[in-house]
């Protein structure tokens, strides 16, 4: 770190310096705190989605029980054909959001399964659709998190670091330049006494 210098260009400089870590603190803890609760929404989502994914499994387990039949071959029934992103920019951080989740359902002999396979499809078209959900959402939350760990860390360096030692740096070099002030005037003072003191002997 260079020496810092006591004159006033200096103070000048670190004046400067503290006006706009001052400005800028403001708008980076608007930024850290617009990160934190967008991270609480996909944390809601990512709670919510999983909470889904739950539901149905119970839900599948009560209503169709006949799927712990061997006979029924069930696999390959369902499978995700394309998954679309999109990206959203939330001040400077891209995140994914799913748009679409296409699934393909293998055709079968309507007459060569039973009835209840319909609905399996359905409940497994659901899950799918919903285990895709969760990986973004699990996606936008680990970046978000980076989010927020950045920006609080800025937020320490301004709060924390840079402003406080400007404030210190301005202090130290008024007190030099004070100090230096009244030394000039002593200095004067004295000179003026001893040229009048040699003027009158």
């Amino acid at each position: 770190m260079a020496k810092l210098q006591l004159n006033k260009s200096s103070l000048a400089r670190e004046s400067q310096s503290l006006r706009n870590y001052e400005r800028f603190l403001p708008s980076l803890d608007l930024k850290r705190q617009q990160l934190m609760a967008e991270r609480a929404k996909a944390v809601r989502a990512l709670s919510q989605t999983r909470g889904q994914i739950g539901t149905l499994t119970r839900q599948v387990g009560r209503s169709l029980p006949m799927l712990s039949n061997q006979d029924v071959d069930l696999t390959g029934l369902v499978r995700i054909s394309d998954v679309r992103l999109a990206t959203e920019n939330l001040v400077g951080t891209h995140l994914p959001r799913l748009e679409a989740v296409e699934v393909e359902v293998k055709s079968y002999a309507l007459l060569a399964k039973p009835h209840w396979v319909d609905n399996v499809v359905a409940a497994l078209r659901e899950v799918l659709e919903l285990r895709v959900r969760v990986q973004v959402d699990e996606r936008r939350l680990v970046l978000l998190d980076g989010a927020v760990k950045t920006i609080t860390q800025r937020v320490n360096l301004f709060d924390k670091v840079l402003i406080p030692n400007a404030r210190a740096n301005i202090k130290r070099i008024k007190v030099f330049l004070s100090d230096e002030e009244m030394a000039a005037v002593v200095r004067s003072k004295i000179a003026k006494r001893k040229h009048s003191a040699e003027g009158t002997v």
